[in-house]
């Protein structure tokens, strides 16, 4: 498998938030994703707020789907609060999937 950015995107695309039926990349709670070195990626992703239920368990999800996706086992998440996530965040598939467009 290449290992590239679009593999991680894709393994980051089958994590999906509980309470809203959208991937957690295209809901837009993925910040960056950033290859350290060929072993290690780090992702920086944000919650839909800070009281969201699955605030221990989403970069969890995140990370294994990641592992799981690219082979790699060196997977840092960092939860950012900064810049707060909002709905322009989302990309155009998750807001037809909302219906807000």
């Amino acid at each position: 498998m290449s290992l590239n950015k679009q593999t991680v995107i894709d393994a980051v695309k089958t994590v999906f938030d509980p309470e809203i039926p959208v991937n957690v990349y295209d809901l837009g709670l993925i910040y960056s994703i950033d290859f350290i070195r060929p072993d290690q990626i780090q992702i920086t992703m944000t919650l839909t707020s800070p009281a969201c239920p699955v605030a221990q368990s989403l970069p969890n999800q995140v990370k294994q789907a990641v592992i799981s996706g690219t082979g790699i086992d060196r997977v840092d998440v960092e939860v950012v609060w900064d810049p707060p996530w909002n709905q322009d965040a989302m990309s155009e598939d998750a807001k037809l999937a909302l219906n807000m467009i």
